[in-house]
């Protein structure tokens, strides 16, 4: 009988969707204090606080950005959808680095041939480059 590997899973880190709420807190009470009866300053403030808030809610509806097992990759799709990704269609896995005033950042590439899937370091809960070793490590066709 065949054994089945465990999934291992990728998520946004918990207190993030907590720092954009309150974030978003922090824009609609700035949007208050700042507009002086100018109705367009606070649509602008309230605006952004709503797309910071529906950025939070996606992290809270769906955490898990990528999952691993045996039969592929689990990415997310939309705004909170899942898509599998067979191994048979993963043609590559990168990391991206490029500097960034005075910052390197780093983004994990995942080629599935018809769609590229990239997630960052606030998306997967670790680093990219920890993150394509075990991918690669899971790949049938790499692993040893």
């Amino acid at each position: 009988m065949d054994e089945i590997a465990p999934v291992r899973q990728w998520r946004v880190p918990a207190s993030l969707p907590a720092v954009k709420l309150v974030g978003a807190v922090l824009l609609v009470a700035l949007g208050l204090l700042f507009a002086d009866g100018d109705p367009v300053r606070l649509v602008v403030a309230l605006l952004a606080a709503a797309a910071l808030a529906g950025w939070a809610v996606r992290d809270l509806v769906a955490p898990v950005r990528l999952a691993v097992d045996a039969a592929g990759l689990t990415v997310i799709h939309g705004f909170a959808g899942r898509r599998l990704l067979p191994w048979s269609t993963v043609e590559a896995i990168a990391v991206d680095r490029r500097p960034r005033l005075g910052l390197t950042s780093e983004t994990l590439e995942i080629d599935a041939g018809n769609s590229l899937h990239l997630f960052g370091r606030y998306d997967l809960g670790a680093s990219p480059e920890e993150v394509a070793a075990e991918l690669r490590a899971a790949h049938p066709d790499t692993a040893g």
